[in-house]
């Protein structure tokens, strides 16, 4: 696995966050890059509430990583998009309890809507090991 090391350059403000301005990967490694993860089930279904479809969110990213050998640990990149401002908290909880401490590049960016009017969020990131 390469080495993954993040950072906060002096001279950039503190994240208002958890997540940092940098990522290196150094060495030889593994790329993965995951398309949008909406909250939709195996089976197809799109949960009604949105604290369920973030719940799912994570759990299509975790069946994504763990097919590629990879966990949260991995992540060097995540781009989340939510549809409305009063889902920012819940996704930042669910995100924090996710990655566990661990802190990739990360952005956050509030959309007018999704292909599926249905979803309230999606997240594509990028893992290296």
């Amino acid at each position: 696995m390469g080495i993954i090391t993040t950072s906060n350059p002096e001279g950039l403000h503190a994240p208002h966050a958890a997540y940092s301005h940098a990522v290196l990967i150094q060495g030889a490694s593994r790329r993965l890059v995951v398309s949008g993860q909406a909250g939709v089930t195996p089976d197809g279904r799109i949960a009604a509430h949105a604290d369920e479809q973030i719940d799912q969110v994570f759990r299509n990213l975790d069946t994504v990583l763990k097919a590629h050998d990879m966990t949260p640990a991995n992540v060097v990149r995540l781009t989340a998009y939510l549809v409305q401002r009063i889902h920012i908290g819940p996704w930042r909880r669910r995100r924090d309890q996710w990655l566990k401490g661990h802190q990739p590049a990360a952005t956050l960016v509030l959309v007018n809507g999704f292909a599926d009017p249905r979803f309230v969020a999606e997240v594509e990131l990028e893992a290296v090991a």
